[in-house]
């Protein structure tokens, strides 16, 4: 199994998750987290003075799949949240060692 993490704009949440609905990803966690990247923030003027923000808000998915599933939803996520612009985020893939589903106790993909 794998874990996708995923770290994209804001308002294209609801896109990717649909999007990822589409093809049968049934369970996702959704964050709201704030970061930056090469971007290096910007800066905003609020009553006439200058201020730097250093973390924009961004939206973090939390996927977990089977190993036969990781291309189709990476390419998922990579086609609903792109714009082309800098900021459109990472994701990032990490191995699964074990998934337990405390309610009944089912073990890796099954749990899932």
């Amino acid at each position: 199994m794998k874990k996708i993490e995923a770290i994209i704009k804001p308002f294209k949440q609801e896109d990717v998750k649909d999007a990822l609905a589409g093809i049968g990803i049934e369970g996702m966690t959704v964050t709201e987290v704030k970061g930056f990247g090469r971007q290096k923030g910007h800066t905003e003027i609020y009553r006439g003075s200058e201020y730097t923000v250093d973390f924009l808000p961004k939206a973090k998915f939390e996927i977990v799949v089977a190993d036969d599933r990781v291309d189709e939803v990476v390419r998922t996520i990579i086609a609903t949240a792109k714009t082309g612009k800098i900021g459109d985020g990472k994701i990032f893939v990490f191995h699964v060692e074990d998934a337990i589903r405390i309610r009944t106790e089912e073990h890796g993909e099954r749990a899932v």
